[in-house]
């Protein structure tokens, strides 16, 4: 049994390939005209080439899709198909992907530049304190007057805190936080 994927949660992708040397034109204009066949496309929420810093490193192409459902099918249409062919006696090899998980894309969304080093995993702990302790605290003082009589067993009551938590951190403070605390997180290389 194969399992499906998950319809209900945006996915970004990364995507790393090299150009092959004297090809860089070619390639990030085909590139670049992926990008643009992908807006017709179903559940595209938008996407950012990183041109390597240094000749001969590889391109990365950060898109973002609705679901895993409208990132399989834009795998699997024709304009895909189409464009990699043209793009493959510019490039070397096929394109690495990875995907990045919720908590990832907290910190290293594709607005940081592929060169950027990745937050000590300290500032990391400090920023998702900063988010979550607020959160704990408020929604925790609400389950006082959710559950008032303690009828409501305490494991019942821990995990909709928790959901809660996650689903407002995920949705509305990380993103906000962040944004905010990305000098801290990824300061400016000199």
């Amino acid at each position: 049994m194969t399992e499906q994927p998950n319809d209900s949660t945006a996915v970004t992708r990364i995507a790393r390939r090299r150009a092959l040397p004297g090809h860089e034109e070619q390639y990030e204009a085909l590139v670049r005209e992926m990008l643009l066949k992908m807006r017709d496309h179903h559940g595209f929420e938008g996407a950012e080439i990183i041109p390597p810093e240094t000749p001969g490193c590889a391109y990365q192409v950060a898109v973002n899709f609705a679901s895993e459902a409208d990132l399989a099918a834009w795998d699997n249409s024709a304009d895909r198909k189409h464009i990699f062919e043209r793009m493959r006696p510019h490039a070397e090899g096929e394109p690495e992907h990875r995907r990045l998980n919720a908590l990832e894309e907290w910190f290293t969304g594709p607005s940081i530049p592929a060169n950027a080093p990745k937050p000590p995993r300290w500032k990391t702990a400090v920023v998702t304190w900063m988010g979550i302790w607020p959160l704990a605290s408020f929604f925790i003082f609400l389950a006082g007057f959710w559950n008032p009589d303690g009828k409501i067993p305490f494991l019942v009551m821990t995990a909709i805190n928790v959901s809660l938590i996650v689903l407002t951190m995920t949705y509305l403070v990380a993103p906000v936080i962040t944004k905010v605390m990305k000098p801290f997180l990824v300061p400016r290389q000199k």
